[in-house]
């Protein structure tokens, strides 16, 4: 079944950096007590998500907290090194890189897609929510290969 608008985000372990060393934290946790912006990338490095859907919120990010929210999260199924590097090449540094390396996360809100073909086996499909105190308010989830409502300019319109 797949999240919606109104529901809890499920109890899920993904990985977060801290003092150069990956932390397992449960999603609940960071996002409790806050209003957050959490978009997902098919893929840390791939061509869309670094030329167009990482920027698009890093281009938006004082935009998009100035509207009230506490912390802008960028989560993929990459492990947590390569979701750091990732951000720091992207210069990325107001945004919270998540690796979800298992698509646990992913699975749990039932928005996996299936890149094998690709040779990337599952992966998350493009989707971006407001989370309000662990609710989503807002879910906006991509057709798989297109980008038009999960970027930061649409989150910063539907705030």
């Amino acid at each position: 079944m797949t999240i919606q608008q109104g529901d809890r985000l499920p109890s899920s372990k993904v990985y977060v950096m801290q003092e150069g060393k990956p932390a397992l934290v449960d999603i609940g946790d960071i996002t409790a007590g806050k209003k957050v912006v959490l978009f997902s990338v098919t893929g840390a490095f791939t061509t869309t998500c670094s030329n167009t859907h990482l920027p698009s919120f890093v281009v938006q990010a004082d935009a998009i907290m100035a509207k009230g929210v506490d912390e802008i999260m960028c989560i993929a199924v990459n492990d947590p090194f390569v979701m750091d590097s990732w951000g720091k090449s992207a210069n990325a540094d107001a945004i919270t890189m998540i690796g979800d390396g298992n698509a646990e996360f992913s699975s749990a809100l039932g928005l996996t897609l299936d890149a094998s073909r690709f040779g990337m086996g599952v992966r998350s499909m493009r989707y971006a929510m407001v989370i309000e105190d662990g609710v989503v308010t807002h879910l906006a989830v991509d057709e798989p290969g297109k980008l038009e409502v999960s970027h930061g300019e649409a989150v910063l319109a539907a705030l």
